[in-house]
């Protein structure tokens, strides 16, 4: 399952994403870039079954 990330602005004008915890305080605050690199670096299952069954198929 995803995590629920809110979308914020620092006091500089950056974007930041800010994970909370079930008590609505805060669990982690990331830059905008540093968590969209990871993101982008990071295979779905989706993906991960596709390229398994394109694999298996050869």
């Amino acid at each position: 399952m995803p995590i629920k990330r809110t979308v914020m602005k620092s006091s500089k004008g950056k974007k930041l994403y800010a994970v909370r915890d079930a008590k609505g305080r805060f669990k982690d605050i990331q830059s905008f870039k540093k968590a969209h690199g990871a993101d982008i670096k990071r295979k779905s299952k989706a993906e991960t079954a596709k390229k398994a069954k394109a694999k298996k198929k050869k």
